[in-house]
């Protein structure tokens, strides 16, 4: 009887693909920019080709979404990104400060993991694909199990592409032989030298342990603020918009409207006259036991479903023109479930007095899931938009649009981005929009501008220039001056 033991193919193909992808990267980190750039510009020539096919069959293997928003997603990381790329240097000579003679050399970090969910498969293993090569590293896919033919068709094309233009073989790679024992293995090996993780919070534990560095793209509850100043029919077209894109599956997406309490009655009905469902307490609640585990979790059979297909699934009926269900919620608990990310078209709705009990509102469902993501103000008084960027512990706020488009850089001029970082709440090493920025370390290179005869203690303070007059500097007494002064004198004799 011949017996398969899938978790040791996995570890031992994680192990060659680490190992083949660290030999791969030194000699891709001797790559110039420009011919970096080539290899990016063919990557994404060739994808956005079968953009459309790829939507269709990830929309068709995970029964998230709808293949529509999803081609929309694909054009946007195969045609806008590589747009923001060009002119860009991540490699070599990044930047010089010719006043004051020093220059910033940009150095790949080396090999990356990536991992990501099922909701958003194609677009964002393009996105990373494109940052990683644009920025000189090399980079390993562990596909989510439930999107595994499409990523691995997607990868299979960007591969014999890049290779075919002189990308070292293995500088970009993926696991073919998926469990969690060989994803662990990728992440731990001492070759790796980076974690990018794309909303997978069960993985965060064993990233932690493994001592890498990560950039995680958490999951999120972000709210939108409905403010009395705000043009309260285009905040809402935002939000529908934003929270029916591709059935709500983005976790930047608006996950509970806050709205101040003198505009309350105005916003309930353009909403609803835009095709939002205001459901009663009983519905809320049937909703509720069917959307979520016992474990506080969304279950995964209810994402990125419709909104008569979620009322369906409970157990009760909406009108056909229904694209959003809406619970109104008047507290933030760990008990209430309206309170944590939800990856379909429902949101919670809170009505508050006022900006100030409203800012205090997005600030308890923010730190609910820890993560920070993001928040959304609709509003057109400046100073109510500057306090609530000052105070939320949050990795982007928004101003006047919808939060998935907004965040990711669509309708706004943040980075164009299928990774969010969301450290807030220090987790990850950023909160950027991701990008080959933050995929590299800066060498910092400084030329010797004076010699050491020619300053004292003095013109290194700020004080007098002059040994003599450093008890001018008086940020210091007697003992400390003499003993720097000392110091000084030691240093230009050559005797320290």
């Amino acid at each position: 009887m011949k017996i398969i033991d899938n978790d040791l193919l996995s570890i031992q193909e994680a192990r060659i693909l680490v190992e083949n992808a660290r030999e791969a990267q030194k000699k891709l980190a001797a790559f110039p920019q420009k011919k970096l750039d080539e290899i990016v510009g063919l990557i994404a020539e060739e994808i956005r080709q079968h953009a459309k096919e790829l939507a269709i069959m990830s929309s068709e293997e995970t029964d998230y979404g709808n293949w529509q928003d999803k081609y929309i997603k694909n054009r946007f990381v195969s045609e806008y990104l590589p747009e923001k790329l060009k002119g860009m240097t991540c490699v070599g000579v990044i930047s010089r400060d010719q006043h004051n003679n020093t220059m910033d050399i940009g150095v790949p970090i080396g090999v990356v993991i990536a991992l990501s969910l099922a909701t958003s498969p194609v677009s964002t293993t393009i996105y990373k694909t494109l940052i990683a090569i644009k920025s000189g590293n090399a980079i390993i896919f562990s596909p989510h199990p439930r999107a595994r033919k499409t990523v691995g068709k997607a990868l299979d094309m960007m591969i014999q592409t890049a290779e075919a233009a002189g990308l070292p073989e293995g500088a970009l790679s993926y696991l073919h032989t998926v469990t969690p024992s060989g994803t662990l293995e990728l992440m731990n090996h001492p070759g790796t030298s980076l974690i990018i993780n794309t909303g997978v919070l069960g993985l965060l534990k064993e990233i932690n342990k493994s001592g890498k560095p990560v950039i995680y793209g958490g999951n999120g509850n972000g709210p939108a603020f409905i403010e009395r100043t705000a043009d309260v029919k285009q905040a809402v077209m935002d939000i529908i918009a934003s929270k029916t894109f591709d059935n709500g599956v983005v976790s930047a997406a608006e996950h509970s409207v806050v709205v101040d309490s003198c505009i309350a009655s105005e916003v309930k009905r353009e909403f609803q006259v835009n095709g939002a469902y205001f459901m009663t307490s009983e519905e809320s609640q049937k909703l509720s036991s069917h959307l979520f585990q016992a474990n506080g979790c969304v279950d995964p059979e209810m994402v990125g479903k419709t909104a008569s297909q979620l009322a369906s699934r409970s157990g009760f009926s909406v009108p056909d023109s229904v694209k959003v269900l809406v619970s109104e919620q008047k507290y933030v608990s760990d008990e209430n479930p309206f309170t944590k990310e939800m990856l379909c078209p429902v949101f919670a709705y809170y009505i508050e007095d006022d900006w100030i009990n409203a800012c205090e509102k997005c600030i308890e469902l923010l730190i609910s899931e820890k993560d920070g993501h993001t928040l959304v103000i609709h509003s057109s008084d400046e100073e109510v938009i500057r306090q609530f960027a000052l105070k939320k512990p949050v990795g982007r706020v928004l101003v006047n649009t919808g939060s998935t488009f907004g965040s990711m850089g669509i309708t706004t001029n943040l980075f164009p981005a299928m990774t969010l970082g969301s450290g807030s709440a220090g987790v990850g090493i950023t909160t950027d929009n991701v990008s080959p920025m933050n995929l590299i370390y800066i060498r910092k290179v400084g030329y010797g501008v004076r010699r050491p005869e020619e300053m004292s203690i003095g013109a290194l303070m700020g004080g007098n220039p002059s040994l003599g007059n450093m008890s001018q500097t008086s940020e210091y007494n007697p003992e400390e001056l003499q003993m720097l002064q000392q110091i000084l004198k030691n240093v230009l004799q050559g005797s320290l």
